[in-house]
């Protein structure tokens, strides 16, 4: 039977997510707090979100899913509450930004899964930046893999090659196929030996590189002294403070040391010192000169004081305030094929935590020095301009003739766009991803303005949270030809579906891909993972249309088993694919 969902909170990411799983079949309902045009009263309720009235309309007793997709962690927590109190038993996908509360949720509550749109979308900027035409992400071997649809034409690499060219190569795994002519699962096409056709379409996820650049303790202080420019911008009052203190003090020794008071040139200096800087000297070496000396001396006192009282103020400001950092920061800023990240929102800071993860060089620019983000920026050691990146003085101060690519990340549309199209300005050639919140018109304007890519969060979040609806711990997911499939593990158990088959036949009888088991402590994949027959305790994992998903955790025939073994995955699994 066909799982009965509801979606709660039909903003960007709830109504994608409303409208992907309607349209692979399942049964949905949604709520939000106001009418959508277009929409009947019966497949969306109006009503206060948190209230157990609008719930109980929506079906909350007889609902297997609820996935809870609002922008409020709160108002997100409220609802699910008041839904486990009209159903215990329904499984809840909570959508959260706070990551460390929704782990916690998860740990406590069975049946709880939280997501987060950030944790989702950040990947995706970041695979394409790299490079990668990333459609999605899939978890593999402990890595996120992007994945990424290959379009057969006349020139591409792989026309007229065998699939089961392709199956072995461990670096590269396919995870679906769609021919041009009639229709065939992946494995039945490697079995029977197909060749690759102009037209047809391949999924297919790519291992990601890490790397693992070193620098030496020279190579950093000589990028210091090159980048040493920058200290004009942050320390010239600092500088001149110095140079006028230290004037002040040569024109008393100097004075002291002409007039007739037999004093030495050093004598004349510790006296001029101390008596500037207040930490004293010999006051006798005043005390029989003549009045214009001690005249003189008075204004040396009270000039002094006014000097070193600034300089002393300008020194702490550089050193405890923000314009030290701001110039190590500058100092800092590579030379060449980094990356500069515009804006610390949220999927900013992933953005950067990913791209430092895999070895690569980061510049972020960011106009709000009080942002949360930025000391979790500088303890990665990543330096921060504080600034509008939307100004050409800012994008040239990072770089960006010699940068990899720009990444304009703001929580401003408009600031994005002002951003990439001054970034293009300056550097036509490099790649530029842009974040557009609004999903309906990401695709337009990646089409008007010719930018590498317009993303955005919600069009590659709602997937993953239509697949997690559907069933089971997700590793990943796509969409093609308006198709969703997901990537989940399963461990077999004696009463699986799958236990005691060879997983050719499995995967030809369910319209799935094997990706690779896990049995006896290894990991088969390509040919001998074909030619593995199931049996308790194996994990496979695999890929599959959504539309066929439900089928294998809702089955009539395991209903009532316990819910680790009715979803064939292990308690100990399930916490660590969560």
């Amino acid at each position: 039977m066909k799982p009965r969902i509801i979606v709660c909170g039909l903003g960007r990411t709830g109504y994608k997510t409303f409208r992907l799983l309607r349209h692979q079949g399942a049964f949905v309902v949604g709520i939000h707090h106001q009418s959508i045009p277009g929409e009947t009263a019966g497949d969306v309720i109006v009503g206060d979100l948190q209230a157990a009235s609008t719930l109980t309309a929506a079906g909350i007793q007889q609902a297997h899913t609820l996935v809870i997709a609002g922008s409020k962690d709160a108002l997100n927590l409220s609802i699910m509450m008041q839904a486990r109190v009209l159903n215990p038993q329904i499984r809840i996908i909570n959508r959260f930004y706070n990551t460390n509360l929704g782990e916690r949720l998860d740990q406590s509550l069975p049946d709880h899964l939280s997501m987060s749109v950030v944790g989702l979308a950040a990947p995706v900027f970041t695979f394409a930046a790299m490079g990668n035409r990333a459609i999605g992400q899939i978890k593999l071997f402990q890595q996120t893999w992007p994945i990424h649809e290959e379009y057969i034409d006349e020139n591409h690499l792989w026309k007229g090659r065998k699939l089961s060219e392709l199956w072995e190569d461990r670096s590269r795994m396919l995870i679906y196929y769609l021919p041009v002519k009639g229709e065939m699962d992946l494995v039945s096409a490697v079995i029977s030996g197909q060749e690759i056709q102009v037209g047809d379409r391949l999924i297919v996820g790519t291992q990601p590189r890490i790397r693992s650049p070193r620098r030496s303790l020279i190579k950093k202080l000589l990028k210091v002294l090159t980048n040493f420019r920058q200290f004009q911008q942050h320390g010239q009052s600092v500088v001149m403070g110095g140079v006028v203190l230290l004037a002040v003090i040569a024109i008393a020794t100097l004075t002291y040391t002409s007039a007739e008071l037999s004093l030495s040139p050093v004598d004349a200096l510790y006296f001029s010192v101390g008596m500037i800087t207040g930490a004293g000297g010999n006051d006798k070496v005043v005390e029989n000169a003549p009045d214009s000396i001690k005249l003189f001396t008075v204004v040396m006192m009270l000039v002094g004081a006014v000097v070193i009282g600034i300089w002393y103020a300008m020194l702490t400001d550089f050193v405890l305030g923000s314009r030290f950092k701001q110039f190590w920061d500058a100092a800092r800023i590579p030379q060449r094929y980094h990356y500069i990240v515009c804006g610390l929102s949220g999927i900013g800071v992933r953005i950067v935590q990913q791209l430092h993860a895999s070895g690569h060089e980061v510049v972020v620019v960011e106009p709000d020095s009080n942002n949360k983000y930025i000391n979790t920026a500088r303890e990665l050691g990543i330096p921060v301009i504080q600034g509008d990146a939307s100004f050409r003085t800012i994008l040239k101060a990072s770089n960006i003739e010699s940068a990899a690519a720009v990444l304009a990340v703001t929580s401003n549309d408009a600031t994005n766009l002002e951003i990439a199209l001054k970034a293009k300005g300056l550097t036509p050639s490099i790649p530029v991803i842009v974040h557009y919140a609004d999903p309906d018109f990401a695709g337009i304007a990646q089409q008007l303005f010719g930018f590498e890519a317009v993303l955005s969060p919600a069009e590659l979040a709602a997937p993953a949270f239509a697949a997690a609806a559907l069933g089971g711990r997700i590793l990943g997911n796509g969409i093609t030809a308006d198709s969703l499939w997901v990537a989940f593990a399963t461990v077999i158990t004696a009463s699986h579906a799958f236990c005691g088959q060879w997983v050719k036949d499995v995967a030809m009888s369910a319209d799935c891909v094997p990706l690779y088991v896990e049995t006896n402590h290894q990991t088969l994949h390509g040919w001998d993972l074909l030619e593995t027959n199931l049996s308790d305790g194996d994990v496979l994992y695999m890929t599959m249309p959504a539309t066929r998903l439900y089928q294998l955790w809702r089955d009539e025939r395991v209903s009532k088993l316990p819910r680790a073994e009715a979803t064939g995955i292990s308690e100990e699994s399930i916490k660590e694919l969560s």
